[in-house]
């Protein structure tokens, strides 16, 4: 990618602003898994860095160099020094690119692509692992795996190249990106969640993968509280049915209430099943979202 549409890419998605406020943070995991490389995150897991935890007693079959001779010059016993390890932590952004997505202003995907791009940002940021695909992804063309500032340029790069109209079922788009990417670590999956067939199928693909779920159920505020009325011709952008209706205050009272009770079911199907679950505007500022509300779910510190 050329510097100047690099230069534009950035301003898009990452103003100098919030890259400030971004290399500030980093990402945090509920779980423990072990890392491929080693990172600059401290691990529960003993290991062999720099920095001291404990000793346990010498076992036949124990490497000889982390023996403590003075320790055993006092004791005149064989003692080993131990040290946390420090690991990395595999951070996945699953985008949802199907046509319902390119909705409002900004598009319901122009702010996905900026949140994935700043929690990527924040990874790249701790020499993690990150990875960002959409559910359209294919096999024979996976995202790339990043690490590191450098590859900031890359992860722009591959995220101006997500366009809407991915309209693979929300269930097959996680079951192909499970098949593809086994490693354990954090995933965020931002999506509507509109898909006539459910979300169900799609939440117990990750509840299999035991990976560190976020679903980011993204609206816009025409999805929240939609000012239209009369007589509408209504056509479904991805499968284009139709539906004739005549739009009264009570209708729009009724969905109101159905979108709550959606919105619920989400949260608690989410919820029970050890993901967490967050509902956000595209009014919503990025760099509020992730700074207040994913630091108060734990994602981000």
């Amino acid at each position: 990618m050329p510097a100047d549409t690099l230069g534009t890419a950035t301003e898009q998605l990452l103003s100098p602003q919030l890259l400030a406020q971004l290399e500030r943070l980093e990402l945090v995991s509920r779980k423990v898994f072990r890392g491929r490389m080693k990172g600059e995150r401290k691990s529960k897991r003993k290991g062999q860095s720099v920095e001291f935890a404990d000793f346990r007693q010498y076992v036949p079959g124990d490497d000889l160099r982390f023996i403590d001779w003075n320790l055993f010059a006092r004791m005149e016993r064989l003692y080993l020094k131990l040290f946390l390890e420090e690991e990395d932590l595999h951070f996945y952004a699953l985008i949802d690119a199907s046509t319902s997505m390119d909705f409002g202003e900004p598009t319901k995907l122009q702010f996905a692509k900026q949140l994935a791009a700043s929690l990527g940002f924040i990874g790249l940021c701790r020499a993690d692992r990150v990875k960002i695909e959409s559910l359209g992804t294919s096999s024979r063309q996976p995202g790339p795996t990043l690490r590191g500032r450098a590859s900031l340029w890359r992860m722009l790069e591959y995220l101006e190249g997500i366009q809407a109209g991915e309209n693979v079922s929300l269930a097959e788009g996680v079951r192909n990106f499970c098949l593809r990417n086994s490693g354990k670590g954090i995933l965020v999956l931002i999506t509507d969640l509109m898909d006539k067939e459910g979300y169900e199928k799609a939440m117990r693909f990750l509840v299999a993968q035991q990976m560190d779920v976020y679903v980011l159920h993204v609206l816009c505020p025409e999805e929240l509280n939609p000012e239209i009325k009369g007589d509408l011709k209504l056509i479904d952008c991805e499968d284009e049915d139709i539906a004739e209706v005549t739009v009264s205050r009570p209708l729009l009272d009724k969905y109101k209430r159905t979108l709550a009770s959606f919105l619920d079911g989400a949260r608690e199907f989410c919820t029970r099943r050890g993901m967490s679950y967050l509902m956000t505007s595209t009014e919503t500022p990025v760099e509020t979202l992730v700074a207040n509300y994913l630091r108060k779910r734990g994602l981000v510190r």
